[in-house]
């Protein structure tokens, strides 16, 4: 009987594989979409202090988005979403018409860029560290 379910879960996971690519492409797309909007969340204001809460919503969007594009691709291709923010972040330093910037000078936007992306680098690094710690001990 426990065969009898294994084979139903790999049947179902071979079926399903063709997905895998369009998930993909909807993460990467969601990473993009992530940094359009925490760029425009950024000057949110309490009051009359500066809240920048879309430091923190863009940082752990990110690593949910990379935790995500694990279980259906490799581990390399895994910091796609990654690099779909960065595109997205890239889009808002240029200017629109009229001139007008979405990307400001100033110290949070580097504060953005470096929250957002680090939590999601660390995890790929330390996934890389541990797949590799394995890789020497057999």
């Amino acid at each position: 009987m426990i065969t009898a379910e294994n084979n139903t879960d790999a049947s179902t996971e071979t079926s399903l594989s063709w997905l895998d690519p369009i998930i993909l492409g909807v993460l990467i797309f969601d990473g993009f979409l992530c940094a359009v909007l925490s760029v425009l969340f950024l000057p949110t204001h309490l009051g009359t202090t500066a809240f920048p809460i879309s430091i923190l919503v863009a940082a752990t969007a990110n690593l949910v988005l990379v935790i995500a594009a694990r279980t259906v691709t490799t581990p390399g291709m895994a910091a796609l979403p990654l690099a779909g923010w960065i595109v997205g972040f890239l889009v808002c330093m240029v200017g629109g018409p009229g001139g007008d910037v979405l990307v400001l000078s100033s110290p949070l936007t580097f504060l953005l860029l470096v929250g957002a992306i680090a939590p999601a680098a660390v995890f790929l690094f330390k996934v890389a560290i541990n797949r590799l710690a394995t890789l020497s001990s057999q």
